[in-house]
């Protein structure tokens, strides 16, 4: 799915809210962060809880694309 403001927000926003499907970002750096289960967002920021409790947040501006999987 590639990035369109609103709709993308609320179509990620549906996404992360289902803990049955994974997630891949890709940024416009060129990296990819896949997203657990362990996910929320706020605002126009996705937060990505790590397993040892360090977080990481990704401001939907760096978004390019995403990628949702069926786990």
């Amino acid at each position: 799915m590639k990035l369109n403001s609103d709709h993308f927000k609320k179509q990620l926003q549906q996404f992360i809210q289902f803990r049955g499907i994974d997630i891949m970002l890709y940024l416009k750096d060129g990296t990819t962060i896949e997203l657990d289960k362990n996910r929320q967002m706020d605002g126009d920021v996705v937060i990505k809880m790590g397993r040892d409790g360090v977080q990481a947040s990704i401001s939907l501006d760096e978004i390019v694309k995403a990628d949702f999987f069926a786990a």
